[in-house]
């Protein structure tokens, strides 16, 4: 008898098939039985009130504009267009959106103390060909009634996309199973995230490892050490985001589907010799 290569499920097909479940069964038992995590499968978005959604879309674009300002400078700008809200309520509104001010230099504190931190290894490296640098980060997507956080893999050679995905939290089990489904695409010599603990858990950072890849790791608080990635949102979000204002997780979805494949197959990059993502990471 020949046995047939099977191809491993994508984190959608599983989520297809634990929705599709019975019902007499848990859904903590059904993702355990597919193989994810719980908080990978529920697509709820986060809602809160229209007033703290303008304050956070508000937020997150003068973030792009101004990735050094902190709490104290955003309270100010937020103050500028009528809101009434003080520097505690905007410091959470940014822990919850996952931004910190950038600087110039390293801070010193770390997300998680009992985290490894591993050496940026980017620094001054050229980077020559497919596959030899990936890069990952969370960003928080608004919508018309809620948000969602979008996590993306990306190849820094040919600014590849290499998987995508949204959830309604930044827990590990989430970034970990991206990860995992990443690798099923290809192996990059050198994978770089921030010091977020979601990135340091020794979960994360153990696939990693058993793969054989080397990991590195911005210096806390540095603008260019992710340069790419936070490109990527910069023009995902002016392209897509904040124009189609998508009302729910279904249409947030569907347009991250036209718009990532457009992004790696039909929009060209002058800096890639007006070639697309796709063809100079399959070396078209």
């Amino acid at each position: 008898m020949v046995k047939k290569n099977i191809e491993p499920l994508s984190l959608q097909q599983k989520r297809l098939m634990v929705s599709k479940s019975s019902g007499n069964v848990s859904i903590e038992e059904r993702c355990r039985a597919v193989g994810i995590a719980k908080s990978s499968y529920y697509y709820a978005p986060r809602e809160t009130d229209s007033e703290t959604l303008a304050m956070m879309a508000l937020i997150d674009k003068q973030y792009l504009l101004t990735p050094f300002y902190g709490y104290p400078r955003m309270t100010t700008v937020l103050g500028n267009h009528v809101f009434r809200v003080n520097r505690k309520r905007v410091a959470r509104l940014m822990q919850l959106m996952g931004l910190q001010a950038l600087y110039p230099k390293p801070r010193t504190s770390i997300g998680n103390k009992e985290h490894k931190i591993y050496p940026y290894l980017l620094r001054g490296l050229q980077i020559t060909a497919p596959n030899h640098v990936w890069s990952t980060d969370l960003t928080y997507i608004g919508m018309a009634h809620g948000w969602m956080y979008l996590m993306a893999v990306m190849d820094w050679y040919s600014r590849y996309v290499i998987y995508w995905e949204l959830n309604n939290t930044m827990e590990k089990e989430f970034c970990v199973d991206v990860l995992k489904e990443s690798l099923k695409v290809g192996k990059p010599k050198i994978f770089n995230t921030d010091q977020g603990s979601q990135f340091t858990n020794n979960v994360f950072t153990s696939v990693l490892e058993t793969a054989e890849i080397n990991i590195s790791m911005d210096g806390r608080g540095r603008a260019l050490d992710n340069v790419f990635i936070e490109r990527l949102w910069r023009t995902v979000k002016y392209e897509d985001i904040y124009i189609k204002n998508y009302e729910n997780v279904s249409a947030l979805r569907s347009g991250l589907e036209r718009y990532f494949t457009f992004y790696n197959t039909e929009r060209i990059h002058t800096k890639l010799n007006n070639k697309t993502p796709f063809e100079v990471y399959n070396g078209a």
